[in-house]
């Protein structure tokens, strides 16, 4: 965890519950494994869910050496030896979603649901640099910002404002987990080496090296990976032959957004 002060901050490594055929969840950038909570009462009905933090970020495992392409997939798959996942199902949000990709190359994925995954922008689009500079300019606010999370989540114009570059309806999601993620941002540790890494590598996958089925989802209303722009690279070079699903009117985290809608397509493609 980083070296700030945040008052009630309590991170833990992972999540698992449910009984069923294996899953893996896997979080975006600056977040933790609670962004599944409004979904994780659905998924683990069916499945015995997996949802770790990713390396580098709050309350998952320490960095060790320097950061590569293949750290956080490397850590998730430490995750899934540990529980004993040969393969599981994968959903995976934004940088997760990512991720969830780079380990479907690895063999390690039966299928992956893809919520608004990262790099999908078509070769010579720098747009991607406009998403990273969002979370390097917000940074030092977020900082600011998390001492005071519980208060500032206590409002409604609190809560909009945390929400609005990433879900559209917002009312129903508990003031305690946007607080949560506030500080998660906060105490995020692998920012900088991520952004540093995606300016100088971009995003390497070997999409031939992917042979389970993937279902990929976004919403029109993103305002972090816009649609469908950010999309361009998976939609006609990687994954062209994915089930695509377009949510209208939807922002960058469906899990939080319309948490209902996001377990039933996960669970409509992910069924033994």
């Amino acid at each position: 965890m980083s070296e700030l002060d945040l008052t009630h901050a309590h991170f833990t490594p992972q999540h698992r519950g449910g009984s069923g055929s294996p899953m893996v969840c896997l979080h975006g950038i600056t977040d933790t494994w609670r962004t599944w909570e409004l979904v994780l009462p659905a998924l683990e009905a069916q499945h015995d869910v997996l949802a770790p933090t990713l390396a580098g970020h709050a309350g998952g495992p320490a960095v060790a050496g320097a950061f590569t392409g293949a750290t956080l997939a490397d850590a998730v798959e430490r995750a899934m030896d540990d529980a004993g996942f040969e393969t599981a199902h994968i959903v995976g949000n934004s940088l997760g979603g990512y991720v969830a990709l780079q380990l479907a190359a690895r063999g390690r994925a039966r299928t992956v649901v893809a919520l608004a995954p990262a790099g999908g922008w078509a070769e010579g689009d720098e747009s991607f640099k406009e998403a990273l500079e969002y979370f390097a300019s917000t940074a030092p606010l977020v900082r600011a910002a998390a001492p005071h999370a519980d208060a500032l989540m206590a409002s409604e114009d609190g809560r909009r404002r945390a929400t609005q570059f990433t879900a559209v309806s917002y009312e129903h999601i508990p003031a305690g987990l946007l607080a949560h993620q506030l500080r998660g941002a906060a105490a995020c540790d692998a920012l900088a080496a991520l952004t540093e890494l995606a300016l100088a590598d971009g995003w390497p996958l070997d999409g031939a090296a992917i042979g389970c089925p993937v279902r990929v989802v976004w919403g029109t209303a993103d305002a972090i990976l816009g649609w469908p722009g950010a999309a361009a690279r998976y939609r006609e070079e990687l994954l062209p032959h994915a089930d695509w699903v377009i949510l209208d009117g939807v922002g960058h985290l469906p899990q939080l957004d319309v948490p209902l809608e996001t377990a039933q397509l996960v669970l409509g493609f992910t069924s033994d």
